[in-house]
Order: C-alpha cells, then structure tokens, then sequence
C-alpha cells in the first residue's frame, strides 16, 4: 500500500483509509474487528472515526464506533502500527444526545469531546484530531449556496486554534484537520497559523467522488499549494457507483435501502450519471466500484481515499482498487460523463 505524507506533520498515511461509521449500526463489535484486521494486513495504516458515529446517529449508539476500534486496538496490541484519526462535531443544537445538543468548537467542548474518545478508543493520543464540521453558518453537507448571516455567534476559529495547540502541547493530540469545510474557512485558519505559530492544518477531509466533484472548483488549489491534502469521503457516493442501486434495486442491508437520508445521491441525475460511469467501466472490463476509488486515488490533491464496507467482501473489493491504474483513454471518457453532468449529487 503506498504511503503517503499528510500535509507538513511528517506523518505518513496510507492512500487507502478504513473509514468506521458502520460500526455499531450496521456492523457488530466482532464484524467491525474482522474488518479492522483485514485493513492492517492489506497495508492500510490510517483508520479515520469520530465522536458522532456510527451514522445515522442516535443516542442509543453514539461512540459505539470508537468502542469497537478501542477493544480491538487493545486485543490486537497495534496501536504503534496505526495512524488514527477522530473528530469532534461542529455546532450541534440538532443532536441533543452531544453534550445535550450544546456541543460548540470551544474549549469545554473540544476538551470534555477528546477526553471521551480517548477514553472509548483506549489510547493515550490521537494522531490526526479533526473538527467534523464547522462552528459557523455556512454551506457543507450537500449545501452549495451561501447565505450571510445578520449575527455570528460562531466561535472564532482563533480561539478554536488556541485549544487545539493545547493540546498538542499536553500530547493527546499530534495533529488537526477540518471536515465539511469551506475555501474560506482552510484558507483563514492556514492564515491564522501563519501568523500566530499556532498549529496548522495538516488535511481536509470532504466528500468527493466521480459524482460529487465540487471540491475541486475551490478547495483543490489550496489543498496542492499548502499541502493540506484531501481525505475524501463517499468515494463512491454511499455504494451509488458501484452500480447496485440501479434500475430500482434496493439490496437487502444496504445503507441507501435502509437510511433515506441519503437520497441525494439517488436523485434522477445521479443515476443517470452512475448507468454511464457503470456502462463506461464495464466496456473496459473493470469493476464499477473499483474504477471509481482508483480515479479518487489518483487525483494529485487526494492524500487518502476513505473506504467504508460493510461485509469483508465488499472490502476486499475496495482494496483491490489500490492496484489499479487507470489508463488515459478510461479518464478521457470519465471526464466526458462529468461534463454532460457535472456533481448531481453534492
């Protein structure tokens, strides 16, 4: 598995990523550790969870995917093997299970939120500490306009900064990253610690696939020119792209079938664009799924792409993306698809 670095830490993270937010809701603890196992032995270093999972969240099992990935950590005895990764929600009045819907990107909550995964995920430290969406108003989970807003209540990103140097200084944290984030708000907290000394992020972890590619009409020059390279989620559009959802199927287990929250990847424009992303894949005698993750991999401003599965087959699957190199005539004719129907599903 090739490694590579994650911003300017000196760390080194493997292109493929094992995401978690099954854990727990669609996947058991013994499941959860089985995938874990096959990840490590596949090369895979960089095991990305949070707070909030598993997805959808509920109160009945949030943390449940730091639980899982902790026994395992401690039976396996491989934490020195692992680079992980968590991360503490934004603003949240709408999950009145954190911190009783009170959760903000201040110091009481980013340090009552560490402090817990810590706990759940049986370590000492986290390696990359990601803020999971921002403190702000502002457009991310499928939303592409801006709004202004009269008044800001948002916690400064400074202040947001100052508590994360904190505690890297304590060493239960050796990096920062955001999620869901906009240009603005990379660039402003890069600014920030350029001119502070405070810590600098060292990723951006946004949705990006062959059907969301909003990321690079903003955010991809500035992940290549800082170095603060892209870990991008739903890779394949929550299972869209591999082709399974087509023509009205609906997989027994599958996430789209039972969670309709995430009907956006769904839409009658998606799915046009997935039959050609599907059709196009198989003319060249490739699996859809598979082309679709090598195609994240290979952009030059992705640091991983963050696989998520929820039986051994389908990882197994994923991970044989990794070996695969796209030859220029399949990209010619992924970028033909994209300009007919540019991102149907943000």
């Amino acid at each position: 598995m090739e490694l590579r670095a994650l911003g300017r830490t000196g760390l080194r993270i493997s292109a493929l990523g094992l995401g978690t937010m099954t854990f727990g809701e669609q996947n058991t603890e013994t499941e959860a550790h089985a995938q874990l196992d096959l990840a490590l032995a596949a090369g895979i270093n960089f095991i990305d969870a949070a707070e909030l999972y598993p997805v959808p969240p509920r109160a009945e099992t949030v943390g449940l995917t730091e639980t899982y990935i902790g026994t395992w950590l401690k039976s396996r005895a491989c934490r020195d093997r692992v680079i992980l990764a968590t991360k503490v929600v934004g603003a949240s009045t709408w999950l009145p299970h954190i911190r009783g819907g009170a959760a903000r990107l201040d110091r009481a909550n980013i340090e009552a939120a560490l402090d817990a995964s810590l706990r759940r995920l049986q370590t000492d430290w986290i390696d990359l500490y990601q803020l999971h969406w921002p403190d702000r108003q502002t457009n991310y989970f499928g939303k592409l306009g801006y709004t202004p807003v009269a008044q800001d209540d948002s916690i400064p990103l400074i202040e947001t900064l100052e508590v994360l140097a904190d505690l890297i200084t304590a060493g239960k944290v050796r990096a920062v990253g955001v999620s869901n984030e906009t240009p603005w708000g990379l660039m402003r907290f890069l600014n920030l610690a350029e001119q502070t000394g405070l810590p600098r992020m060292a990723s951006i972890q946004n949705p990006y696939s062959l059907l969301n590619r909003t990321f690079e009409i903003g955010l991809a020059e500035v992940a290549s020119r800082e170095e603060c390279g892209l870990l991008a989620y739903s890779p394949l559009g929550f299972g869209v792209l591999s082709g399974k959802y087509l023509d009205g199927r609906q997989p027994p287990g599958a996430r789209l079938t039972r969670f309709e929250r995430f009907d956006r990847y769904s839409n009658p424009r998606a799915e046009w664009a997935t039959r050609q992303y599907v059709d196009l894949a198989r003319r060249h005698g490739l699996d859809p799924a598979r082309m679709a993750l090598a195609w994240v991999t290979s952009r030059p401003f992705t640091t991983s792409t963050i696989i998520g599965a929820t039986t051994l087959a389908q990882l197994e699957s994923n991970l044989a993306s990794a070996e695969l190199t796209l030859s220029r005539e399949v990209i010619d004719e992924i970028e033909s698809i994209h300009i007919q129907q540019p991102n149907p599903a943000p």
